[in-house]
């Protein structure tokens, strides 16, 4: 017998051109992207290149819903011997995940910045990888990864740049590893990705202090064209997406830590040394695999220099940084997206949801937050175009390394509110909230945890002050929009001055002060140039003057709500 109907539930969000439905997105995509700078130009309104309208669509079937739900409700599958008993190292997904990861490298959210350097083409770069991960984040590690690693890898000898570049810069999806123990595998894969390998059990972020150890291998090697090649025994904590084709590993070399680049299958076709140990058992990022690996006279070529092999890698972890920015963001549009399509549907106590002041203040607190993340996103991504000039070059370095300590840090409470408004429906597994606020703190720890960003900043302090010059030049343009933006700029300007002149241990106490201070001037700057007055005027009574309470939907009186949520 029917004892009740289903009333009141808001309809599935699906069938939304999830690009279309983001408006600060689709700005950010026609101010900074690659449009912007074609023949003719655009308009905020309408310049977007059609391929972010397909993805959007993409994103927002009930079949990539799926996918994203059944690649996290069936977690990757170490498999370390084949039937025979020989040994393969080898992770086995749902075919749910490789259908996202086919999308993705499709689409080009790996390296298309790379494939085409031009103006803004990192900005549309940001976008596509935006879209995915809004919607399932744990395949957004191994494409980070791979955009990143381009950067590394221009470092390598000219041999191996030759031969793996254009696998890098493929748009083909090719998930099986190749290569066997007897060497009688095919031709190589036409298209690869790239991780990489760098903390260990007693050092974790203190990479230096990393005991796996390189050996020079006399003589040519078996590639010498690739470079000088080693041997690396030893393993790794921390190793995500070990199905990656190649990674780039630190080791301690006669001369000092540096980088090498380890593929899994070698040139003669059998498989590398790189023993997979276990599957990490995470809070979330269920999809992605991450390990432990063992290295034991792993066969490796040098990449840079020996004894550089900080300098050599942090080309790859700036801008994996940057991805946990855009990641960040990402979660962010996910939860105001949810937030706001089910207040809009669900009735209670006579009304929309939306239509109750209460609700309808924190769901545009969320959308602002998101949208002040958005256009951080957007906007660094642009300053690491082809074009860059110096001075974006020096900005870029700090106000990296400022946005993935804030942004990442705003992840879990964000979504933890958006959870909210969607009541118990929003703490159970059938919606997406759920792993949404499992995901979050994962983007503040990976590439640098809190402290080591802010220190981090304290560093580019001492010694690239001309990043902070840039930093402040740019952000400067706000000047004169709004008083309390005026005197929170000041504020941090005194504060670079003050910790300038400190003993270490001041400076290193008060280093978050310092970047949280910096990145609420660089949001709100961003803002008072370019989104509406409301929305600039709400995030600078709010997040500056500190007007209002602290919790989300705790507004200073006069705040447009109304103008705030039609953008979310």
């Amino acid at each position: 017998m029917i004892t009740h109907e289903v009333l009141n539930q808001a309809p599935p969000r699906e069938g939304v051109d999830e690009f279309a439905a983001d408006v600060p997105l689709v700005e950010a995509v026609a101010r900074w992207g690659t449009t912007a700078f074609s023949v003719g130009g655009g308009t905020e309104a309408d310049a977007a290149p059609p391929a972010l309208h397909d993805l959007g669509r993409l994103v927002g079937t009930a079949d990539f819903q799926r996918d994203a739900e059944l690649a996290n409700a069936n977690p990757p599958r170490l498999v370390t011997h084949d039937r025979w008993g020989n040994r393969i190292d080898e992770v086995e997904y749902d075919e749910s995940y490789h259908r996202i990861m086919a999308a993705a490298i499709a689409a080009g959210a790996h390296t298309s910045a790379w494939a085409d350097p031009r103006p803004g083409a990192n900005a549309d770069r940001a976008a596509a990888f935006l879209l995915l991960a809004q919607v399932e984040p744990g395949h957004a590690c191994p494409v980070s990864m791979t955009h990143a690693a381009v950067a590394t890898l221009e470092h390598a000898a000219d041999g191996l740049q030759a031969e793996w570049m254009p696998r890098l810069l493929s748009r083909a999806y090719e998930p099986g590893l190749g290569g066997d123990a007897a060497g009688t595998a095919p031709a190589p894969k036409s298209s690869a990705l790239v991780g990489m390998a760098m903390t260990e059990k007693q050092g974790g972020s203190d990479v230096r202090a990393n005991t796996t150890r390189a050996v020079r291998r006399p003589g040519g090697g078996i590639r010498s064209e690739w470079g000088a090649e080693y041997g690396l025994t030893g393993h790794k904590w921390f190793c995500s997406a070990p199905m990656s084709d190649a990674f780039l590993v630190l080791a301690q070399a006669p001369g000092g830590l540096s980088c090498f680049f380890v593929p899994r299958v070698l040139p003669d076709g059998s498989r590398n040394v790189f023993r997979i140990q276990r599957l990490k058992d995470k809070l979330g990022n269920r999809s992605n695999a991450s390990s432990e690996i063992e290295l034991d006279d792993t066969t490796a070529w040098l990449v840079g220099d020996e004894g550089r092999g900080v300098a050599t890698i942090v080309q790859m972890v700036t801008r994996t940084r940057l991805d946990c920015v855009i990641g960040t963001a990402a979660g962010m549009r996910q939860a105001v997206a949810e937030a706001a399509w089910h207040v809009r549907h669900r009735r209670a106590f006579g009304a929309l949801l939306v239509d109750q002041p209460a609700m309808a203040a924190v769901v545009a607190d969320l959308a602002l937050e998101s949208e002040a993340a958005t256009l951080t996103s957007l906007r660094l991504a642009r300053a690491y175009d082809v074009d860059a000039t110096e001075s974006e070059q020096a900005f870029r370095r700090l106000a990296t390394a400022v946005a993935k300590f804030w942004i990442c840090k705003r992840g879990p409470d964000h979504a933890a509110e958006a959870l909210e408004c969607l009541g118990g429906n929003g703490y159970t597994e059938a919606f997406p909230l759920a792993r949404r606020y499992r995901e979050q703190p994962l983007l503040a720890i990976w590439e640098g945890s809190g402290n080591v960003i802010a220190l981090d900043v304290l560093r580019v302090l001492g010694r690239e002050p001309e990043a902070f010059m840039a930093f402040f030049d740019d952000v400067g343009e706000a000047a004169g929009e709004h008083p309390a933006f005026d005197l929170a700029l000041a504020e941090a300007r005194s504060v670079v001055g003050e910790l300038g002149g400190a003993d270490a241990a001041t400076a290193a106490s008060r280093a978050r002060e310092l970047t949280e201070r910096l990145a609420l001037v660089l949001q709100a700057s961003l803002l008072l140039r370019h989104s509406p007055g409301p929305v600039a005027d709400a995030f600078v009574r709010s997040r500056l003057e500190g007007d209002g309470g602290s919790m989300y939907g705790a507004f200073p009186p006069g705040v447009d709500v109304a103008a705030i949520l039609a953008r979310a």
